[in-house]
This record gives C-alpha cells, sequence and structure tokens, in this order.
C-alpha cells in the first residue's frame, strides 16, 4: 500500500513539473516539453491514473488500488500546484486564466475522453518498445485543448481555485482510455482470427 501511494505521489510531481513547464513557457515550446512528465513516470513505473486506467483489464489492476492511485495523484498534485504557485508567481496568471475557461458540460467531457484515448496509446506504444507515443501524444492532446485531469488539479492548485469540471475530465480520461483499450483487444482478436482461418485453408 505505501510503496503504491509513494509511486503515485511521485507520478503527480512528474506531471507536475510539465504542467509547470506548460504554464511558464506556453506554446509551442510548453507542450513538447510535458511530455517530459509521462516519460518520467513510465521509465520510473510510476503510478499515474490517466496512464494506468486504460490497462485496468488487461494488466488486471483492482479498482481499490486504482482509486488509491488517483486520490493520492489528486491530492500530490493539487499540493504541488500550491508549491508552484509559492515558487514563481508568474504562473498564477495563466493558471487562473485557463480554469475560467473550464465549464461542467458534454463538450469537456469529450475532450477529456479524446485525452484518455491519447494516453492510452502513448503508454501502449512505449511498453511496446517506443517512446513515440509519448513524445508525439502529449503534444498533441494539449494543442487541441483535450482535458487531462491530473493535469487540471495541479493547475488548479497553482491558481487556489476549484472547478467541478474535473469530475468530467477524470470520468472522461477513464471512459476514453479503457474504451481504447477494449477497441484495441478486440482488433487483435479479429486480426488472429483472420490469421488462424488463412493458415488452416
Amino acid at each position: 500500500m505505501l510503496e503504491l501511494i509513494k509511486k503515485s505521489i511521485a507520478a503527480s510531481i512528474l506531471i507536475g513539473l510539465g504542467n509547470f513547464a506548460l504554464l511558464k513557457l506556453g506554446n509551442p515550446i510548453g507542450p513538447v516539453i510535458f511530455a517530459f512528465g509521462l516519460l518520467g513516470v513510465c521509465y520510473l513505473g510510476l503510478n499515474l491514473f490517466t496512464g494506468k486506467c486504460g490497462f485496468l483489464f488487461e494488466d488486471k489492476l483492482k479498482i481499490r488500488d486504482l482509486l488509491i492511485i488517483l486520490a493520492f495523484n489528486l491530492i500530490g498534485g493539487y499540493l504541488f500546484g500550491l508549491l508552484f504557485r509559492v515558487a514563481d508567481s508568474s504562473v498564477i496568471e495563466p493558471a487562473v486564466a485557463k480554469v475560467t475557461t473550464w465549464e461542467f458540460s458534454l463538450a469537456f467531457f469529450v475532450k477529456s475522453f479524446l485525452c484518455g484515448v491519447i494516453m492510452y496509446l502513448a503508454v501502449k506504444m512505449y511498453k511496446k518498445g517506443t517512446p513515440l507515443g509519448i513524445i508525439f501524444g502529449i503534444p498533441l492532446f494539449i494543442f487541441c485543448g483535450f482535458q487531462h485531469c491530473i493535469a487540471n488539479v495541479i493547475t488548479l492548485g497553482v491558481a487556489a481555485d476549484f472547478s467541478w469540471s474535473l469530475i468530467l475530465a477524470i470520468l472522461g480520461n477513464f471512459v476514453g482510455a479503457v474504451f481504447m483499450s477494449w477497441l484495441a483487444v478486440e482488433l487483435t482478436k479479429k486480426t488472429k482470427l483472420t490469421a488462424n482461418k488463412k493458415s488452416v485453408r
């Protein structure tokens, strides 16, 4: 349990560093540097909710463990957001400006869903031996305005604020990642089935 918590907090620190760079530098450099956070998470084998939820069934994760990861990602993320706020006041204004654009809406959920799809693919590609999914996927979801729940809670910490849209971001990220995981498994099954039929002939 303690190891699970430590790895979850550590993951929120790395994503926090990426988000800090995004708030500090803006486009186009910030989104590219943000990828460093997820690369670190994957390389060190840390626990990030958005990187784990798509593998809930593939890796047979326990729901309880996933909820613990989420809880400590959120707690750690918000606290480090507050820390960044103290460390550099220049990131406060862009954080506040970003939070004011977030709405509890279907559009926000869809943006979160699409981010979940990208996060699953990015981590899946890393597990297959290439970091390209992370290097290109992270800037992709940021440039598209998709919503990442852990990055958002860090931004909320920097802004010293709260938004109910965070709930939509969590749900959207989860549903998007799980949907993409299911789709990938189904496509793999069909490919194998087709290959087996051809071999029988």
